[in-house]
């Protein structure tokens, strides 16, 4: 299928920037520091900040570092006023692209991610001019480890969830985005904690890549996600399997 295939050259793609995490550090402690704000302090009571403490763990920050970003984001000063945006573009061959991102300068970040689009043969478009492509889903992933393939799916479905997609590595469980703390905290109750639970934008359709497309959109890709201000960006592309081994060599 061209989604499932799409999502495997993705984390092909990822796989080749695990050199990048440390960067990730200060746009994950930008989200614990909205998330903090957005609510409690307290992860039990505050569900964002919960999601946000779990991206934490993925990228390996330190509790310490963790807990200063919350301590801080609740303190009396507040360290650094963030505001979330979303925009939206196409990329080169048409492929539809979703930012997402933390600032504290609208107008710098609006005027960095259109000049990104503007210097790899895309185009930035108004809000929602794309979004209406992709899909807003809850993905909750699990290792193949800790569960059959029927016991995964006995226990999402019976927390509420819409599907699940189990591999030799994995179980990707997906719900509506209003169910997603209910189904993640009923199957942390009996898996433990998930490998990742976050929200995601699944495209409805993708468009199909040759090499030198494909090469011009991850530069375009790659420069968004290098932005400090960007949390996520997300796109419609799909890519045949030996091409995108090729690429994330």
């Amino acid at each position: 299928m061209a989604g499932h295939s799409q999502f495997k050259n993705i984390m092909h793609r990822k796989g080749a920037q695990d050199a990048k995490r440390s960067k990730q550090f200060g746009k994950v402690i930008r989200e614990l520091t909205v998330a903090t704000r957005s609510g409690l302090p307290d992860p039990a009571a505050n569900p964002r900040l919960r999601a946000a403490i779990s991206a934490a763990r993925e990228v390996n920050m330190p509790k310490d570092t963790i807990e200063r970003a919350i301590k801080k984001a609740s303190g009396a000063a507040g360290g650094d006023d963030y505001v979330e945006v979303r925009y939206e573009g196409y990329g080169p061959a048409g492929v539809a692209v979703i930012v997402e991102g933390l600032t504290d300068n609208r107008n710098r970040t609006a005027s960095d991610v259109r000049a990104a689009f503007s210097k790899h043969g895309g185009s930035m478009g108004e809000t929602n001019s794309v979004s209406f492509m992709f899909r807003r889903l809850s993905v909750i992933t699990y290792p193949a480890s800790v569960a059959s393939e029927d016991e995964m799916l006995e226990a999402a479905i019976e927390a509420g969830a819409e599907n699940v997609v189990s591999t030799e590595t994995s179980h990707e469980v997906t719900c509506e985005v209003e169910s997603f703390f209910a189904v993640k905290d009923a199957l942390e109750a009996r898996f433990g904690e998930p490998e990742s639970a976050k929200l995601d934008w699944r495209p409805e359709n993708t468009v199909t890549l040759d090499e030198d497309k494909a090469r011009t959109l991850f530069k375009l890709l790659d420069t968004l996600e290098d932005h400090d201000d960007v949390q996520n960006v997300y796109a419609n592309f799909d890519l045949p399997d030996d091409l995108a081994e090729k690429l994330s060599a």
